[in-house]
């Protein structure tokens, strides 16, 4: 039985890996390696420069509240009351990549639910957005709304996108200020924690690359 655990944990992870290659080849194939470059950079570079004031494992999660796709107020603290929870963030449902993770982390929510936790996923999206991303991938855990990145930032995780980036998003449809209600042009860096009923950090993964994903099992 642990062989056979082990076996299918690995071929989950080698589909979300394989599919989050396939899309970079894919996007690198349409728009070519420069302009993809240029959009790559853009985002993934100034991530980067946030990374060190990220909160990290052992360190005190920062309570909120935040409203659900339906605006129903969600709290981290009620979470936490009934047992562990796994916090992801995410840049929106217009993020291929992300969608991609979100599908992963509902195939796994059986488990998670199982071993007693809770799962909440969190954006800069409006509540209108992130409804149409949990109907669109048919998603049973909470989408929380996080206008202008203000839990985002408490985790030290927010990053502003470079001009040519923007272009490059702007030119794929992907028009963030339309998706946000704001003109700021930023973005958390994709991060999953674990927090306990203490609501310490007991786990973390932190990527400035947003095209690396947690494999949730």
């Amino acid at each position: 039985p642990v062989r056979f655990t082990q076996k299918r944990a690995v071929t989950k992870q080698a589909k979300i890996y394989d599919e989050l290659a396939a899309y970079t080849a894919n996007l690198v194939g349409r728009i070519g390696a420069d302009a993809a470059a240029i959009l790559f950079d853009g985002q993934i570079g100034e991530a980067r420069s946030v990374l060190s004031g990220a909160l990290r494992r052992g360190q005190t999660a920062p309570p909120f509240e935040l409203p659900d796709a339906n605006g129903r107020s969600v709290t981290l603290a009620k979470r936490i009351a009934r047992g562990p929870a796994i916090v992801t963030f995410y840049r929106g449902g217009w993020c291929p990549y992300c969608n991609i993770a979100l599908r992963a982390l509902q195939a796994q929510l059986p488990e998670i639910k199982r071993c007693g936790g809770s799962l909440i996923a969190i954006s800069p999206e409006l509540p209108d957005q992130s409804l149409t991303t949990r109907e669109k991938l048919t998603l049973s855990f909470d989408i929380l709304s996080d206008r202008e990145n203000t839990v985002a930032r408490q985790f030290g995780l927010v990053y502003r996108i470079k001009e040519a980036a923007r272009e490059k998003l702007l030119a794929l449809g992907r028009d963030l200020v339309a998706h946000n209600g704001s003109e700021a042009w930023e973005l958390p860096v994709t991060a999953t924690y674990v927090i306990d009923t203490n609501g310490t950090i007991v786990f973390d993964h932190i990527d400035a690359d947003y095209r690396n994903r947690l494999d949730p099992t």
